[in-house]
């Protein structure tokens, strides 16, 4: 079983799934942040509304819980347009995707979330009615096979992908849209709390909203859950009165401290440092040390750590940097380091 991490941007339950839906913007004018790509998209929306046409197919791309699904909700919204949501690991045969695909009316939009992990026999089916709008469907089998041509309504496919490397060329080439999300500012995140908790009429001060921002990571997502954790927190210990000092108590509680890291991140580093003097030390020694897989490491580890300058990737492994000696209080180490290892 995975470990479950209050900062982690994965989705971590199928409550929370249904937590953010009530906070989602409906609109671009809510939506906070992501300046370039509610700009572009404005023009895009506006042009095709003018044009009586659906708009172009949409590739959102960028870490998780930045908000590619809420920009798909915003696009049907804004269109009048239905829509329809799945992923790309769900999608095993071409008889699931037919059924969703000749259910799409004019202008409707299909949002596949992960849309790098589409099996090869579900993105092949796809390009044809990506294209032209329609789709050729096999019935029967050996001589008996028929092929039937199956026109579909001009519809908007929505894809959103973390790893846009991963897309193939000519699934990538039927995108006419493509909107690249970054991690969000502290003034940006600290106005998506205020604005959650004023839906979740929660009494919250703009210092306190700052202060879940800074730890947020970036991250809208990890933003809205820390929000809980603090409002849960202020309920019973604060009379419902989130100050700043209550979203301290409550986020170092959590284990999530001013940087944004949690336990795991924290072991890591300090792996690095008091095991192997620094670095540079191979990713998988460390998880050997830490007893932790490899993939969490490089996924859900690494990723932050990097971004915020606490460890560089070098060819003989994870160096930690002056800035996390800083942050864990830590002595730096003699000028000239240690010996090298990695695994």
């Amino acid at each position: 079983m995975s470990r479950v991490r209050l900062v982690s941007s994965d989705l971590i339950s199928k409550d929370e799934e249904s937590f953010n839906r009530t906070l989602r913007p409906p609109s671009l004018g809510e939506y906070v942040g992501q300046m370039a790509v509610v700009e572009k998209l404005s023009i895009g929306l506006q042009a095709a509304k003018q044009r009586g046409e659906p708009l172009e197919h949409t590739l959102l791309y960028g870490p998780p819980g930045l908000g590619k699904t809420t920009l798909a909700y915003i696009i049907a919204n804004a269109m009048g347009a239905k829509i329809t949501t799945t992923s790309g690991p769900s999608l095993e045969r071409t008889g699931d995707l037919m059924g969703i695909l000749t259910n799409l009316g004019e202008g409707d939009v299909m949002f596949i979330d992960e849309v790098h992990r589409l099996p090869i026999n579900i993105e092949e089916f796809l390009y044809p009615a990506m294209e032209d709008f329609k789709v050729d469907f096999v019935v029967d089998k050996g001589m008996f096979a028929k092929t039937i041509n199956v026109p579909l309504k001009k519809f908007t496919l929505v894809g959103a992908t973390t790893r846009a490397g991963s897309l193939s060329a000519p699934l990538r080439n039927r995108f006419g849209l493509f909107f690249h999300l970054q991690f969000y500012s502290v003034e940006d995140l600290q106005k998506i709390i205020l604005r959650s908790a004023e839906i979740l009429e929660a009494k919250l001060d703009a210092p306190a909203a700052g202060e879940i921002a800074r730890r947020a990571r970036g991250t809208p997502r990890i933003a809205n859950r820390l929000l809980r954790r603090v409002r849960d927190f202020a309920e019973v210990k604060a009379d419902g009165q989130i100050t700043l000092e209550v979203a301290r108590q409550a986020l170092e509680l959590e284990g999530v401290d001013a940087q944004g890291l949690d336990d795991l991140d924290r072991t890591f580093l300090s792996t690095i440092i008091r095991h192997y003097h620094g670095g540079p030390v191979g990713v998988e020694a460390i998880s050997a040390t830490l007893n932790e897989e490899v993939d969490t490491l490089v996924d859900m580890v690494e990723p932050y750590l990097l971004q915020i300058g606490f460890i560089s990737r070098t060819k003989s492994g994870r160096r930690a940097n002056e800035a996390a000696y800083q942050h864990l209080q830590m002595p730096l180490p003699p000028v000239g380091g240690a010996p090298t290892l990695f695994g």
